[in-house]
């Protein structure tokens, strides 16, 4: 009986000055398996409730209504403004007891505590010691039942399907000893990886889940979450669809999966039935709930008022700031409005590319462009692609390393720039923060063997998916941006296939259109030049058929041109040699179509 666990009590919020509310943990269980819980006669309540109590916790609401009618919970004589319970009242679980007298919700397994600050769940056997976790349990697919709508939500349980496990398997059973029951239970009808991620699945529902532990499944599209409140049983059912179970206190309605925050959506799109949903939990502690609630909700948790709520942080928007006339001019962009198309297509797409021929500043605009919308330089990273460039190069993969004491040399497993700016942008507190990737020559690589599974994620910025190496679920977070600068003259742009199209906007830096075809002259004036090489470009690039070969101005936006003999140096050294591999073979007189002396007598 209830005399073998100690009295618990519970501090209410701003509850300076009087009395904690008293209970006990019974040895009677509920239809679905929760252990009850006593609290008794004078514990005080809150007299009022948080206002979306009765939307997402209806059951106790509803009990809370019952007993201020019945007489069971009556204005407080000893605490004005307070209620108080008139006798022992029974509930279906610590959790449920907890919301009826705070009227907010309330993990009970961790805010009932003995008198010497143990929380309840310390007292509970084959319980994984740790803070509360929330999990995902697929329910909607069980060999081709949704015992989601079926069984679970009505009968208040979640369960895992474990066939041909043997019975007695206990609750706490370690990972080893499972691994030892599955392999003997499942030798003949498992593969090896299949055998695997069962038992990581059956040490996560039977060990590392505890009371107090949030569950969320899908279905019917829509996420339906609720609070586990006891242990683990193992059943005989008669179609081993359900032999293993926990009771829950389901929440009455579900959330429309479409509307659920993109990392929710990508930890909830993981392939496996048991998914620990930690790196998410703010999100879902946040569900249905505004933003004036969650800090209600937080005040009557005395929290510190310094630190953040998690919650709220966590729905801070991802902002890509406005290009401003200081940027174009700094940039040298004739119109500030081509800056802020540039970042509306970003915004967009998350991908894009900046192509053009050589010299037209594609690189320099991406890494300043970049800098400019992440806040720094510490935000962006740039890599440039070249025809050896592969997967385990960008992402990740098994490279030699040396050991600095054995001195000895082996492959170890390593993160390349993706995988590194990844892992920096979905760190708690960087979520909100734009961090880009700059892939210099993106179309100098094999661009399917270089992404591989990841050129998925580009396009489904929503989903994720299992990694070649590493075997971790992964998903590109949703304030990772990728720039491209693609070089025309290497690879036409109409050669580019169909699947890099869909995935990245492409954005033309060509010498016959803004913001390039000015940009010499722009930069000339601010130098305070003379203008003619920007003319002799301009008459250049008009005798140039081909735009994918027209010369950019950066040739001419360097201080070594304006030295003594310099322009004539460039021309002889860097152009004309550009114009004789395009023309090779076609008996073309370069030096008198494209020569400075030609050049000059056209516009004298």
């Amino acid at each position: 009986m209830a005399d073998e666990y100690p009295e618990f009590r519970l501090r209410l919020p701003n509850g300076d000055g009087i009395d904690r509310a008293r209970g006990v943990l019974l040895d009677e269980t509920g239809t679905n398996g929760s252990r009850k819980f006593l609290v008794r006669a004078g514990s005080p309540a809150r007299d009022h409730v948080m206002p979306s109590l009765g939307k997402h916790f209806k059951a106790p609401t509803k009990r809370r209504e019952e007993l201020r009618a019945q007489g069971a919970l009556v204005p407080s004589a000893r605490w004005p403004g307070w209620l108080e319970l008139a006798q022992d009242v029974v509930f279906g679980s610590p959790s449920f007891a907890a919301v009826v007298l705070v009227g907010a919700p309330r993990n009970g397994w961790e805010e009932w505590r003995t008198e010497d600050d143990r929380p309840l769940s310390d007292f509970m056997s084959g319980v994984w010691a740790g803070p509360s976790r929330p999990w995902l349990v697929r329910g909607s697919n069980v060999t081709g039942l949704d015992l989601v709508q079926r069984l679970w939500l009505p009968e208040g349980r979640v369960t895992l399907a474990a066939s041909r496990l043997r019975q007695g398997v206990r609750q706490g059973i370690s990972k080893d000893e499972l691994r030892t029951l599955v392999q003997e239970d499942y030798e003949s009808t498992a593969t090896y990886s299949q055998r695997q991620q069962l038992v990581g699945d059956l040490h996560a529902f039977l060990t590392r889940m505890k009371p107090g532990d949030t569950v969320c499944t899908i279905s019917g599209g829509r996420l339906y979450v609720g609070e586990i409140t006891g242990g683990a049983e193992q059943t005989e059912s008669e179609d081993r669809r359900s032999n293993l179970g926990r009771p829950v206190d389901w929440q009455p309605t579900g959330f429309p999966y479409d509307e659920l925050p993109e990392e929710l959506q990508q930890k909830l799109s993981v392939q496996h039935d048991v998914v620990d949903l930690s790196s998410v939990q703010a999100h879902i502690e946040g569900l249905g709930l505004t933003d004036q609630e969650l800090a209600e909700e937080a005040e009557m948790k005395e929290r510190d008022p310094s630190v953040e709520i998690p919650a709220l942080a966590a729905r801070r928007e991802l902002e890509l700031p406005e290009p401003t006339e200081e940027l174009a001019t700094e940039l040298l962009v004739h119109d500030v409005e081509w800056l802020r198309e540039t970042r509306d297509l970003l915004w967009d797409e998350r991908q894009l590319v900046l192509y053009g021929p050589p010299g037209t500043g594609k690189t320099y605009l991406a890494v300043k462009l970049a800098e400019f919308l992440g806040g720094g330089p510490e935000q962006v990273k740039l890599v440039q692609f070249h025809p050896s460039y592969s997967y385990e190069d960008f992402f990740e993969g098994f490279r030699p390393q040396e050991d600095p004491q054995t001195r000895q040399v082996a492959f170890r497993l390593t993160a390349g720039p993706l995988r590194e700016l990844a892992d920096l942008a979905s760190r708690e507190g960087n979520r909100h923060i734009p961090h880009f990737l700059i892939i210099d020559e993106i179309n100098r690589a094999n661009l399917a063997k270089v992404f591989g599974e990841l050129y998925f994620l580009l396009e489904y910025r929503n989903k994720s998916v299992r990694l070649t190496y590493s075997g971790d679920d992964f998903a590109l977070p949703p304030n990772l941006f990728v720039i491209g600068t693609m070089n025309t003259a290497d690879r036409s742009i109409a050669l580019v296939d169909a699947a890099m199209r869909r995935r990245f906007a492409f954005v033309e830096l060509s010498p016959r259109s803004e913001p390039t075809s000015g940009l010499l002259r722009r930069w000339l004036k601010q130098e305070g030049r003379d203008p003619e090489p920007a003319r002799l470009l301009d008459a250049l690039n008009s005798r140039i058929d081909d735009p994918d070969f027209r010369i950019g101005p950066s040739y001419l936006m360097k201080k070594g041109v304006y030295r003594e003999g310099g322009l004539e140096r460039t021309w002889r050294t860097k152009i004309l040699p550009l114009l004789e591999e395009h023309h090779y073979g076609e008996g073309v007189d370069i030096e008198t179509r494209y020569g400075l002396a030609a050049l000059r007598e056209s516009l004298a």
